[in-house]
């Protein structure tokens, strides 16, 4: 249990938990693109000998998908946990705090739902 009894604290865990949230939103990006270069070197290999480069950069950008998603959610239950610490004197008054883990919820399902979309 926090004894600041300080907003600062607070905030401060809530830059923390956005600034997972813009990492979790970058893996998520970036293993769409590694998994969409397997479309382009099947489009620009026209003999058909890469065929385990396009499977390679399929599992890779799945997996990236996968650890993105895995961090929002995980960021959003350490946010949870640190909430659970703080005395009413360091939450503002009518401050939502728990809206940016709703926000990582969302990303999460939003990365789990790519994730279905490309096994099919």
């Amino acid at each position: 249990m926090s004894n600041l009894s300080d907003p600062r604290v607070l905030f401060a865990a809530e830059r923390t938990l956005l600034a997972w949230n813009r990492t979790s939103l970058a893996l998520i990006a970036f293993g769409f693109l590694i998994e969409r270069s397997g479309l382009l070197i099947r489009f620009l290999d026209s003999e058909g000998k890469n065929g385990l480069s396009i499977s390679f950069a399929f599992w890779v950008g799945l997996s990236f998908i996968c650890l993105g998603s895995f961090s929002a959610i995980y960021s959003s239950r350490q946010f949870s946990a640190l909430l659970k610490t703080l005395n009413s004197a360091e939450f503002p008054q009518g401050y939502g705090a728990k809206w940016g883990m709703y926000v990582n919820f969302v990303v999460a399902l939003l990365g789990f739902s790519l994730v279905a979309v490309l096994f099919v």
